[in-house]
């Protein structure tokens, strides 16, 4: 199986969205930089910074499958089916959106109704032996506590947002410590982190 990893860009004071899951300018290093980066939906062209575009290419080469929350899904609409990045993805949600599936007959979406470790259980079953990403708040939080995750990716931005979604959600936890990070690259208004996750930091030791 390949690695369960948490990734959101997140501001300087820890949040990955607003209170009204707006993104204000968190993803604003997507679109300020030289290279050319193609999206599977062809309304979405990312333009990153040299540092960034590599970062990004073997992340998302890596990527089989991504884990999100019912929020995030009906906040997208599910991406109209497919997401930017063009894994398959896997909801975890109390019931199936069943409109939406009628809907999106051939969209690569999963619904998992029994629970973030189905969820991811699941993901890896897609995915095999390359990434599975979880996104940020409630899901990576319950990843967490769970012990389900290998790492934490952050794309850590320079803009604070005094109040919002935090990239844990309410974790339990008294306290998780992360491992010193093994990628730190700088591109161009943004810094990509990457923090392995010790077996005794995700049950709070």
């Amino acid at each position: 199986m390949g690695q369960v990893i948490a990734s959101a860009s997140m501001s300087l004071d820890g949040y990955i969205a607003k209170d009204d899951n707006t993104i204000g300018r968190l993803f604003d290093w997507l679109q300020n930089g030289e290279v050319e980066l193609p999206t599977v939906d062809d309304r979405i062209t990312f333009h990153l910074s040299p540092p960034s575009a590599a970062y990004w290419r073997e992340w998302v080469d890596g990527l089989g499958a991504l884990v999100c929350g019912r929020t995030l899904f009906d906040f997208t609409d599910g991406w109209g089916g497919l997401h930017t990045i063009g894994v398959p993805v896997v909801v975890v949600t109390h019931q199936v959106p069943g409109d939406w599936v009628e809907a999106h007959p051939d969209a690569p979406f999963h619904f998992v109704t029994d629970g973030v470790e189905a969820a991811v259980a699941k993901a890896q079953e897609i995915a095999g032996l390359r990434t599975v990403a979880v996104t940020a708040g409630t899901i990576a939080g319950q990843c967490l506590e769970l012990g389900l995750l290998d790492a934490v990716a952050i794309d850590l931005v320079p803009v604070l947002m005094g109040t919002g979604r935090a990239y844990f959600g309410g974790l339990s936890l008294d306290e998780a410590l992360l491992g010193d990070p093994t990628v730190c690259i700088q591109g161009d208004r943004v810094t990509h982190l990457l923090f392995p996750v010790p077996e005794a930091s995700s049950h709070g030791g």
